[in-house]
This record gives structure tokens, C-alpha cells and sequence, in this order.
């Protein structure tokens, strides 16, 4: 019998997993969920961002097993408005930390669906850009329903 099971994008998943394993190495490495991205892998830079039950949780530093919601990941709101808004912005750049940006965006849009400017600056914070488009990327969050 599987000893993890978890509900991710809507499916439902039972695996055996060490104790130990983060959310992201399940996602990416058991899963083939590779759109969630581990670039610090100790929960600094956003890029490991996901939904548990609508918040944004960074999946590199989470232990797998300790996962009681729905976890929604990238590739799980590829529908999702915002991933128009951020070609139409052009805010991915070199696109590695854009599925962390567009995970925690939605989250932000879901609670506030128009956000100030302020708004967008606090609740993205947590997440990283190394190419410095965060201008861009207000742009897209702004405009997400246009």
C-alpha cells in the first residue's frame, strides 16, 4: 500500500515516498510534474511556489507527507488568465521563476481580483526574479482580465 497520497491538480495520487522528501522532488521527480522549479531549495526565491488549499507554499522546503490540502501546481492552471496576461506583459524573461510568479499571482487575484500596485509589491515578494522584470510582471498582474 502506498504510504502518501496526495491530490494534486484535481488527481489523486497514492506512491511510496521516503519521510524526508520535499513536495517538489515528489512533484518533479515521482510525479513528472516539472513545471515547479527548485532553484535555492531552502525556501528563499518563490520559484518551488505552489497552492496548498489556495495558499502559496513553497514546495522545496514542505515535506511531502505532512501535505493534508489540495495542492495545485502550474500545470494545473495552464486555463488560468493569467498566463495570457504575462506573455501579453511580456514578464517571463528567461521564464524559470514564472511558474512560481504565476502560482502565487493567482492566489493574489483569487483574494483581490484587482490588486493595487502596493498590493502586487507585498504579496509577490517572496518571489524572485534574477532578470529583473518585476515592472513587467506588476504589468500582467494588473491587467490579468483584460
Amino acid at each position: 500500500m502506498a504510504d502518501l497520497q496526495l491530490t494534486i491538480n484535481g488527481d489523486r495520487y497514492e506512491l511510496d515516498a521516503p519521510v524526508g522528501r520535499s513536495l517538489a522532488q515528489v512533484l518533479r521527480e515521482d510525479l513528472g510534474l516539472t513545471g515547479t522549479k527548485i532553484a535555492c531549495n531552502e525556501g528563499h526565491c518563490g520559484a518551488c511556489t505552489v497552492l496548498v488549499d489556495g495558499v502559496p507554499t513553497l514546495s522545496c522546503i514542505t515535506l511531502a507527507h505532512t501535505v493534508e490540502g489540495d495542492v495545485t501546481t502550474i500545470e494545473g492552471l495552464r486555463d488560468h488568465a493569467l498566463i495570457d496576461a504575462f506573455v501579453k506583459a511580456d514578464a517571463t524573461q528567461c521564464g524559470f521563476c514564472t511558474p512560481g510568479q504565476v502560482v502565487s499571482a493567482s492566489a493574489l487575484v483569487a483574494a483581490n481580483p484587482e490588486p493595487t500596485r502596493d498590493e502586487i509589491r507585498h504579496q509577490m515578494a517572496g518571489n524572485i526574479c534574477r532578470c529583473g522584470t518585476y515592472p513587467k510582471i506588476e504589468e500582467a498582474i494588473l491587467n490579468w482580465r483584460a
